[in-house]
């Protein structure tokens, strides 16, 4: 669970509807991104897996604009990789 380890406390900018979530349950990770993609600030984002994001991309259900952001830089990440 790269990266989640540093989310000591679930910052409520992000979480307002409950104080645990299980990030080992597939579904509340998932949730988890997407609360971190839409409503996480740039210190919020670092702690992510970006692979892992890469992954699970199409199955966020991100909001258009945050969902084509997050699709361009992978695909210039992979550009500048390769």
């Amino acid at each position: 669970m790269k990266g989640f380890r540093q989310f000591r406390h679930l910052p409520r900018h992000i979480v307002w509807s409950t104080d645990k979530i299980d990030l080992s349950d597939p579904f509340q990770r998932k949730w988890f991104i997407k609360q971190v993609l839409t409503h996480g600030r740039a210190e919020d984002i670092k702690k992510l897996d970006l692979d892992e994001v890469e992954k699970l991309l199409d199955e966020l259900n991100l909001p258009e604009d945050i969902y084509r952001l997050w699709k361009a830089y992978f695909e210039v990440r992979h550009h500048a990789s390769g």
